[in-house]
């Protein structure tokens, strides 16, 4: 990162803003809620997203020195130096500083729709743990600089920045998925195989056999790779596809697109789905969302 927007934060400590709009009056895709810079070694810093209230936001979070932990849902994550987590709130996670230790951070968080599309297409893409780019990082970091300082309180020029942000986490995360296959390798001849049969049911064997490896040595390079196993990978590909399905053809019914998509069972797809996206496909194809993905987490 930058060593000017950094310093400067660091000037600001505790660098916090809360952006607070009339009730009404204002409804706009993206807003800023919160944004500021802060080192923690208080263990009793704990936040647990079920305990948030019911009111949707999201939190972007980014270290840049020391370590805290992040549970999400059945995972856990040591979040270190140059590492970002992203979350949706309300959600089953929690975050926290480990009794001893230290955690300097900036964060930003957002309300409205769109803020929450892309938090949650992040996620499903990437997990709630990444590694964005210097220049992506800087960007959010500028930005978080701009909101703390802002004092127009006009509420277009607070959504401005937070939209800014919003679209560098956007733009770095499609970046990366599109690039898998080529960075993958041999692997990559799987994932293609995969992308080309969506709504397929193909078996490790086969992917195994599009990559040139052993059953057993592809399921390690593809799970080192893509850090998925690749059945819960090849599930989420489906998941996808039937994310695109459910937008692009309003009128096939759920079961269709369950079918469509691979899946015997639409009871099974509906929780799947909703454990993917944050939503049952019914609420997603009503938002009418426009980049399906789906995380990788456990059944």
């Amino acid at each position: 990162m930058g060593n000017f927007v950094l310093e400067r934060l660091k000037t600001l400590v505790p660098a916090t803003k809360t952006v607070s709009l009339p009730r009404g009056r204002h409804r706009l895709h993206v807003m800023p809620t919160t944004a500021g810079y802060e080192v923690q070694t208080d263990a009793r810093y704990s936040w647990d997203g079920r305990l948030r209230g019911q009111k949707p936001f999201t939190l972007l979070q980014h270290t840049i020195s020391g370590a805290g932990w992040l549970r999400f849902e059945q995972r856990r994550f040591r979040v270190g130096e140059g590492e970002t987590f992203v979350v949706t709130v309300p959600h089953d996670h929690r975050y926290w500083v480990e009794d001893g230790g230290r955690w300097e951070f900036f964060w930003i968080t957002m309300s409205g729709q769109e803020a929450l599309r892309i938090h949650r297409n992040s996620i499903a893409a990437r997990g709630p743990v990444l590694r964005l780019g210097a220049s992506t990082i800087e960007h959010l970091a500028s930005c978080c600089l701009r909101i703390v300082e802002n004092t127009s309180g006009a509420p277009g020029g607070a959504s401005a920045l937070a939209y800014e942000a919003l679209m560098a986490l956007h733009d770095d995360a499609a970046g990366e998925t599109a690039s898998m296959a080529e960075r993958f390798g041999p692997i990559g001849r799987a994932i293609d195989q995969l992308r080309a049969h969506s709504g397929d049911r193909l078996g490790v064997a086969e992917l195994a056999a599009a990559s040139g490896f052993t059953r057993a040595h592809f399921s390690r390079k593809f799970a080192r790779a893509t850090g998925t196993p690749p059945a819960k990978y090849a599930r989420n590909e489906r998941l996808r596809r039937a994310a695109s399905v459910l937008v692009a053809n309003p009128r096939a019914s759920i079961k269709q697109v369950a079918r469509m998509a691979g899946f015997d069972d639409p009871n099974y797809f509906a929780k799947a789905f909703r454990r993917a996206f944050a939503a049952s496909p019914s609420e997603y194809r009503r938002s009418g969302a426009t980049r399906p993905t789906a995380h990788a987490d456990g059944e």
